[in-house]
């Protein structure tokens, strides 16, 4: 039976070339989605520079306040892949040459010209580490306890993911009803903070649209329970049609 505990992670994202704009971030979205399915929380996420200190610092921050702790980019074969290095600082660990991701990227290899030094770069991982597997290409992904470092690559990093699918530890998957209408925000705001407040295990998130000169409002009904969020929607819609609004389940 499932934990009524609240699992969380946070993800850190590692790449000059995210601050600087030449890559769009890809990961976050399909990092959440796959935690939710895992009955897990992404609770933060946080953008760092190529600097080892930086690393550091965020990595010990977010592993102490999460159940677990997801990085992606940094750990290819350039001088500048530093997450490795970096978690290994964080846990206090030495950077080995994992035998098994040796042998992985070997066989990868073999055929395109051989494990170069930089191609090796991608073997290392903090002492203790255990692999991910990467069937998508050569180095694996690596898992030290409760912290996990992905590619940044994002379809690289899904198939990380979906190698862990099923071996983490976490509670109930989140579901979601909405609904919604050409509401203002603004002028139902103190509605939702009430419904919420008087819902143990509901959150309600608003998002408003503007269209054909009509401002309006999606709310989605967020719990653990199918049941409770759809109560709350149906308690939530009645109280808008009461209050003079139109609105359909499902949203607009």
């Amino acid at each position: 039976m499932a934990s009524t505990k609240t699992w969380t992670a946070a993800l850190l994202i590692i790449g000059d070339e995210i601050l600087s704009g030449r890559t769009q971030d890809r990961n976050v979205a399909q990092v959440a989605t796959w935690l939710n399915v895992q009955g897990i929380r992404l609770a933060e996420v946080r953008v760092v520079p190529d600097v080892l200190e930086k690393i550091v610092a965020a990595a010990n921050a977010l592993r102490s306040e999460n159940d677990y702790l997801f990085t992606t980019g940094g750990i290819g074969p350039t001088h500048d892949d530093i997450t490795v290095d970096a978690i290994a600082a964080a846990l206090g660990v030495d950077v080995v040459i994992h035998p098994d991701a040796r042998t992985i990227l070997e066989r990868y290899y073999a055929t395109r010209g051989g494990v170069t030094d930089a191609r090796l770069r991608m073997a290392r991982v903090p002492d203790g580490a255990e692999l991910i597997v990467n069937k998508v290409s050569g180095a694996p992904g690596i898992r030290h306890g409760n912290i996990f470092i992905l590619a940044g690559v994002p379809h690289i990093a899904a198939g990380m993911l979906d190698a862990l699918t099923g071996t983490l530890e976490g509670g109930l998957p989140v579901v979601s009803v909405t609904l919604g209408g050409m509401v203002p925000e603004s002028e139902v705001a103190d509605l939702l903070r009430e419904t919420e407040r008087a819902h143990d295990g509901i959150a309600i998130g608003s998002y408003p649209f503007f269209r054909e000169g009509r401002v309006g409002a999606n709310f989605v009904i967020r719990s653990e329970s199918q049941e409770d969020a759809q109560a709350v929607a149906d308690l939530l819609q009645a109280s808008l049609e009461s209050a003079g609004y139109q609105v359909v389940m499902g949203g607009v």
